[in-house]
């Protein structure tokens, strides 16, 4: 068994790697698990344990915005949680960048309004900002979950890396002398990548929420390798935040790190 705080950090691969994936079109099958989503018992709170209105902050994957995680709001508001969207805009800027001016704002926000530690949950590169989050803030995050996330380095469909780099481009002639020449890429010095690469907080819980059938990340870079915390759900890459599967197991995950605090 690998130890859940070093296991992301020392596998983290600074370079891009190429990954062997499903062809792209089966991510239409989300709309599929849209559909249940909506007849599912654990939908309407139903069978679930209940929050105690501690904070839970919601990101958006790459080139995502808050608007694709209303649903999972929604659902975490009827289970007596407070949840926030990120404030972060659209998932397409530099990572250390939204830290800094925006998901910040929205921790002290939540964790003033609470009174207590607050739960993230992110989508895809959502999820890998939220675990640089705990690691600078660790007195202010109770837990991550991670959805799809290649928390064990940058290994998607080619089509996601040509994204990517167009990203990139339009970062640096955004910022200029805001970002370091290398933002955007494994090789980045800047803190949100030094995160990347130390240690997982021993007080904040860890779950890592993948499936097999992914077409966007390889889902083996989504594995921490400690069965306590790398969790399989059937679906795609988008529909994990809107799978049943995954809110049934979210439910569970969030009752048991609020028992613990």
């Amino acid at each position: 068994m690998i130890d859940k705080r070093r296991s992301w950090c020392n596998e983290f691969e600074r370079d891009y790697k190429p990954a062997k994936q499903l062809p792209m079109w089966r991510e239409c099958f989300s709309a599929i698990e849209a559909a249940l989503l909506h007849i599912a018992p654990v939908y309407y709170g139903l069978g679930s344990p209940q929050g105690d209105r501690s904070g839970v902050i919601l990101l958006p994957g790459f080139l995502g915005s808050d608007v694709l995680l209303a649903e999972m709001y929604a659902w975490l508001h009827r289970l007596n949680y407070r949840p926030y969207f990120s404030g972060i805009g659209v998932n397409a800027d530099c990572p250390n960048l939204i830290l800094r001016r925006s998901l910040n704002k929205t921790i002290d926000k939540a964790v003033r309004e609470t009174g207590g530690k607050v739960h993230m949950i992110g989508h895809s590169l959502g999820g890998i900002i939220a675990m640089a989050a705990a690691v600078q803030r660790p007195e202010a995050v109770q837990s991550v979950i991670t959805l799809g996330s290649p928390i064990r380095g940058a290994s998607a469909h080619p089509n996601v890396h040509r994204m990517a780099e167009f990203i990139r481009g339009t970062i640096q002639r955004k910022h200029g002398k805001d970002v370091l020449p290398a933002c955007y890429t494994g090789h980045c010095g800047c803190d949100f990548v030094d995160c990347l690469v130390g240690e997982f907080p021993d007080e904040v819980g860890l779950t890592s929420i993948y499936t097999r059938t992914d077409a966007i990340v390889d889902w083996k870079y989504c594995l921490t390798g400690d069965p306590s915390v790398d969790v399989e759900a059937p679906g795609t890459h988008l529909g994990l935040v809107l799978n049943p599967s995954v809110y049934t197991i979210v439910a569970k995950r969030l009752a048991e790190a609020h028992a613990k605090n």
